[in-house]
């Protein structure tokens, strides 16, 4: 994007929705590094990658003994595999580049989302957060599995406790549990049923730091921002809380060693939990006060300056965006779909959502002209003025640009291999090695499924959730298929057919006349269709 024309007066945030990507029934999405390429689990298994610039399906991965539902998608740092969870308990590495599988590994429990290590693009070690038990560290190459504590040490423990242990939110003790890894890797952060976040040491698998949520309420998403130095938290008592990382970047492991030492007197709780307060510290909490709305796959925007959350209500396709003030500063209002997934781009200011109905919708800034950032001697007048023109105004070579060529040394080579730097990312982040596009596979047509929309939605059939008065006012019209009957229609090998239009009876007459014997009666162009009769003035005929 380039900065100066943006006008610094408008958010730097989307608006309206763009565009939509429509492949078979979508569950989840997930950005690569850089933006260019956008990974999607469908409901038979697959995992589609769209090119986001041209819009376009650059692949399809697809592994043929796996029919159950994708439930989360992660790249690796360079983009080189892609790491898909399903529902039916396993974990698959795909290499993106190769499109094929590098291994494949089984759980005891499906897992709700599955994150590779973002310290090393090449490592093959997870985190997996199972639906009903405690996340877990698994090594996809030697298939060793290192579940996590998810309490205290005193009380911790990886069976489950009595049925009548609840906490004081009423949620029952084996809610699934939260866990990320920070920016490098080397601690997993847990957020429990208890409303506590746990700093935890993979390697040694200790727990290094407590830190308590007000209210003790349980935690159901929690993420770090791009730039590793805030961490988000999603609760069930309906609030966003946004934490700032106190740690190093890098090294933090050694922070809390010295940390350890320090406050080695103190009892094993409380030293945990005053190692916690020098590990977060909250910075600002958002919720919505009127509605009290739950909030659905919360987070940060690219930059980090926007914060962005999803309303978990059944029926409406909600986005709140909020300054890191804590401001309110856009609803955005999509179709009466239920919103399961979300992502903001890393560099762009661009959402992207999936409804229930498996769509993904592409909400972008709505841009106002303006010429004074084209050109900065550009001046935009309400009415007439009287200009009066400079001397020299009209000359080939006027003075003031004589002036300014004596400034230019002509013999200066320039340099158009080197590449600028893009300050969006740190020099940790650049690697030559980066998969940022990938040849799109042609496929030859095949007329028997023609009826079938693959890739871009056809804005002409019946089944567009678009508009022309919804793309003028940022929303989208009502699907015209249910969310059941699109779920439904998910069957039928992960495409979406046409609606097809029932005939009228004129036009079944016809087609009943036309099955029993050909049409003697002439064509309403004049001409007649029995041809080979000779002796008969065709053209006569017809005029009389």
């Amino acid at each position: 994007m380039n900065a100066p024309i943006i006008d610094p007066l408008q958010g730097d945030f989307p608006e309206v929705i763009e565009e939509y990507l429509e492949y078979g029934v979508m569950k989840c999405i997930a950005f690569n590094h850089r933006g260019t390429l956008l990974a999607a689990g469908c409901s038979d298994g697959s995992c589609v990658i769209w090119d986001f610039m041209t819009r376009g399906v650059a692949t399809v991965l697809k592994d043929k003994d796996c029919v159950a539902a994708v439930t989360s998608v992660c790249w690796s740092k360079l983009g080189h595999r892609i790491l898909v969870s399903a529902a039916d308990k396993t974990l698959t590495l795909w290499d993106v580049v190769k499109r094929e599988k590098v291994v494949q590994v089984t759980l005891q429990q499906s897992a709700l989302q599955a994150r590779l290590h973002t310290g090393s693009s090449s490592s093959t070690i997870c985190l997996a957060c199972p639906l009903s038990s405690a996340p877990m560290i698994v090594d996809l190459e030697t298939e060793n599995v290192t579940t996590l504590p998810i309490s205290l040490p005193e009380t911790d423990s990886t069976t489950a406790p009595p049925s009548r242990n609840k906490f004081s939110d009423g949620s029952a003790p084996f809610s699934p549990t939260a866990a990320c890894f920070n920016k490098y890797g080397d601690l997993v952060y847990v957020g429990n049923s208890k409303g506590e976040i746990l700093v935890i040491d993979h390697k040694s698998n200790q727990v290094r730091g407590v830190v308590p949520i007000s209210g003790g309420s349980v935690i159901k998403n929690i993420v770090f921002s791009r730039n590793g130095k805030f961490l988000l938290t999603n609760s069930n008592d309906r609030t966003i809380r946004i934490y700032e990382n106190l740690l190093p970047l890098k090294d933090g492991i050694k922070s809390l060693d010295d940390a350890h030492e320090t406050l080695k007197e103190l009892p094993e709780a409380e030293k945990l939990k005053a190692i916690g307060s020098k590990c977060l510290a909250l910075f600002r909490d958002f919720q919505d006060s009127i509605t009290r709305v739950h909030w659905k796959a919360p987070c940060f925007s690219g930059d980090g300056e926007w914060v962005v959350g999803g309303s978990a209500n059944k029926g409406e396709h909600k986005i709140y965006i909020w300054d890191r003030a804590g401001r309110l500063v856009k609803i955005l209002e999509g179709p009466k779909e239920a919103l399961i997934d979300l992502a903001w781009h890393p560099v762009r200011p661009i959402i992207v959502s999936v409804s229930l109905t498996g769509l993904i919708y592409i909400w972008a800034k709505d841009y106002v002209e303006n010429w004074s950032a084209f050109a900065p001697d550009f001046k935009e007048l309400e009415e007439n003025e009287e200009y009066v023109e400079r001397e020299d105004e009209f000359d080939l070579i006027p003075d003031c640009e004589k002036e300014k060529q004596s400034d230019v040394d002509e013999d200066d080579e320039i340099d158009i291999m080197t590449a600028e730097k893009d300050t969006t990312f740190s020099d940790s982040d650049m690697s030559e090695d980066e998969v940022l596009y990938l040849p799109v596979e042609i496929s030859p047509d095949v007329p028997e499924e023609q009826d079938k929309c693959i890739g871009m939605g056809d804005s002409n059939h019946s089944g567009s959730p678009l508009s022309e008065d919804a793309e003028q006012n940022g929303q989208v019209a009502k699907y015209a298929s249910s969310p059941i009957d699109a779920m439904d229609n998910s069957d039928t090998g992960g495409m979406r057919l046409k609606r097809k239009r029932k005939p009228s009876e004129k036009v079944l007459e016809l087609q009943a006349e036309k099955s029993k014997k050909p049409v003697q009666k002439t064509k309403p162009f004049g001409k007649s269709e029995k041809k080979n009769k000779p002796g008969v003035d065709q053209d006569s005929d017809v005029s009389n």
